[in-house]
């Protein structure tokens, strides 16, 4: 993972390095590892393992890289694959594009603003409409296609009708979103957990934005701020976690300040800066090269649009010109080394590292995470939205021997039905294949206290629950492996993860029954203050009433998904009704769907309208549904 030391003293980095005490710990470290990662690792052969596969010098600058054109002749299954897999597919020109998203003059709106997506002349074209100002933009890129498409667009409100291939100010993130689910437009700004907004912003920069993750660019270029610290200025690479514990950091270290400083120079010179002079300090040419790639990155600095091969297994040019070099999971070179904070790097942890790359940050300025922990606490829990998935997998409990790759096939789209049947007792496979005590059924059912052939007894189901917010208002799961039972995420998270299953259930036959079956002992004061005087409440009911947001969004998409107890569910439906307006845009996204599917029928209330105006077309809505009374006790809001 990216991720520089939690605080600069605990950074140990002597001004040249090349002798002394921190290189032989570092070397020390990276022999460990060569010893420990075999293939998966990419550690190169020494001399206690003289039959070890001989790896690539170096991958992590530019000259390091090929192109993923080079892997085709070699790899062609693979290849073809690829190229048809929505992480390939991350960012793609417009021109040529598979692009699901219609420009058919349909528009969204938010608040005052309106913003309409049309097409003419063969080119795709967003108009925003605001009170006092009208902008036009050209669609230039399409940024994701698994779950949702985002597009990319230059300005050209003062030019010709149609527009030609000119512009000013850059590339836009455009404020359209197509999500494929529902089928409908979104505000971008409401892909995360952010507040209702006064109006739509066309401010952000695509080449400040989503190029670091969303393209291949040379792995030094990601490093910047492991190599100074937390301090470092803002830049397209920095999306490094700060905050992850000391035993799951990872730390980077220069191995000769002089030559990296060297390199880093060519680097901030290709892309349009000013190359500092060769006295320059390392830390002084790390700010450098932040400020270089603030301002000039753009689309011709990359390694290619779009995620490449060697995004992944890093810069193979060696192994492009001879085969018999094998490309590595480890960021590898004689200026640098990447070792990690605590135990081996095993072939799994190189793999769930080059993941967690972009798959590590907690979007926005959202003040909360799971394990009921606030961002700002200095080991934060787990991230409730997708995209953090690989940050928390590193929380877990089974990041050192088991890697992403268990479950996903990085080089196409996953299965589905694959996916969805890892989460059934025939998925346990996979964990027993290292738990093997519960390699039967008396063992299974002794643990799970349900019956080896249920839907209980699935490990996926139990220690990876739907609880995170998704991009298609659908849960998905938590990666932080960990058991419902854990103190954390009882006494401190809603809703008890047990009721995602078993919906119709108090607080107290939840929490009575984990303490009589696994011999625990949950703290009543900690539920209380969590649920409400009352622990006969449901669950679900009194975290839709009491509960944070993703909290909330928890519990209303569990509802919209128990299929098993509609009229149950329909019996909430007043309780959701509210969420239609929520503070958070997101929220109401996931309420909508849910009391969809809840009814069987369309929710006819704009949730990207202001709150006001929400809450009044959905007090409309529900007069005319006219449900049923509730007759669940729920706890009021506090």
């Amino acid at each position: 993972m990216r991720s520089s030391l939690a605080t600069g003293a605990m950074r140990a980095r002597p001004a040249r390095v090349g002798c002394g005490a921190t290189v032989a710990v570092v070397v020390l470290a990276l022999a460990i590892a060569a010893a420990a990662c075999g293939h998966g690792g990419g550690s190169s052969s020494t001399a206690h393992d003289a039959h070890a596969p001989r790896r690539v010098s170096s991958n992590v600058l530019r000259k390091d890289y090929a192109g993923s054109a080079a892997c085709k002749d070699c790899h062609p299954k693979e290849y073809a694959a690829w190229l048809d897999s929505p992480m390939h597919d991350m960012t793609r020109l417009i021109d040529g594009a598979r692009v699901q998203a219609p420009f058919d003059g349909a528009s969204l709106r938010v608040r005052d603003d309106v913003v309409t997506m049309f097409e003419q002349d063969g080119a795709r074209f967003v108009r925003v409409d605001h009170a006092a100002r009208h902008q036009l933009f050209r669609v230039t890129k399409v940024i994701g296609g698994r779950v949702r498409e985002d597009f990319a667009g230059i300005d050209v409100t003062d030019e010709p009708h149609p527009a030609t291939d000119s512009g000013y100010g850059g590339e836009r993130i455009l404020p359209a979103t197509w999500v494929f689910a529902s089928r409908s437009w979104r505000y971008k700004g409401y892909s995360v957990m952010v507040p209702e907004r006064p109006s739509t912003s066309t401010r952000a920069r695509w080449a400040q934005t989503c190029i670091g993750c969303h393209n291949t660019l040379p792995t030094v270029d990601y490093l910047f701020d492991d190599l100074y610290g937390p301090k470092l200025p803002s830049y397209q690479g920095k999306v490094s976690d700060h905050l992850m514990p000391p035993s799951r950091d990872w730390v980077a270290h220069s191995l000769d300040d002089g030559e990296l400083a060297h390199a880093i120079g060519d680097e901030i010179a290709l892309v349009g800066g000013d190359r500092p002079g060769d006295d320059v300090p390392l830390d002084a040419v790390l700010r450098a090269g932040a400020a270089a790639l603030r301002k000039h990155l753009d689309e011709k600095s990359l390694v290619e649009v779009g995620i490449g091969c060697e995004a992944c297994h890093g810069g193979a040019a060696e192994h492009a010109r001879d085969p018999h070099v094998l490309p590595s999971f480890e960021p590898r070179s004689d200026l640098l080394a990447v070792v990690p904070g605590k135990g081996t790097a095993s072939p799994a942890r190189w793999i769930d590292r080059a993941c967690a790359k972009c798959h590590t940050v907690l979007f926005t300025r959202y003040p909360w995470t799971w394990e009921g922990a606030p961002r700002s606490s200095a080991v934060p829990g787990g991230s409730t939205t997708n995209s953090g998935e690989g940050r928390d997998f590193q929380l877990g409990g089974c990041a050192s021997q088991m890697s992403c790759t268990h479950c996903h096939d990085p080089h196409a789209a996953d299965d589905r039905a694959a996916l969805d049947a890892m989460a059934t007792v025939s998925g346990n496979t996979k964990c027993i294949s290292c738990h093997i005590k519960y390699d039967n059924v008396i063992a299974v059912e002794a643990h799970s206290h349900h019956k080896a052939s249920g839907a209980g007894a699935s490990c996926v189901a139990c220690h990876m629950p739907k609880k995170n917010m998704g991009l298609d208002y659908e849960l998905e799961r938590y990666h932080r492996i960990g058991s419902p039972t854990d103190r954390l995420r009882v006494e401190r998270d809603r809703p008890l993860e047990c009721a995602l299953c078993h919906t119709d259930k108090s607080v107290e036959e939840l929490a009575g029954t984990m303490e009589r079956w696994w011999g625990k002992r949950y703290d009543r004061a900690a539920l209380r203050g969590l649920y409400g005087d009352d622990l006969g409440v449901n669950v679900l009911a009194a975290t839709i009433a009491r509960g944070k947001p993703h909290e909330q969004a928890a519990a209303v998409a569990t509802l919209g998904a128990a299929t098993d107890s509609v009229a149950r569910a329909k019996e909430l439906v007043p309780l959701i009704v509210p969420i239609l307006s929520h503070e958070y845009p997101l929220v109401r996204l996931f309420a909508k769907r849910a009391l969809e599917t809840i009814t069987g029928g369309p929710v006819d209330v704009d949730v990207g309208a202001p709150a006001a105006e929400v809450r009044a077309s959905a007090a409309r809505w529900l007069d005319q549904w006219k449900p049923r009374a509730t007759n669940v006790r729920a706890a009021a809001a506090p």
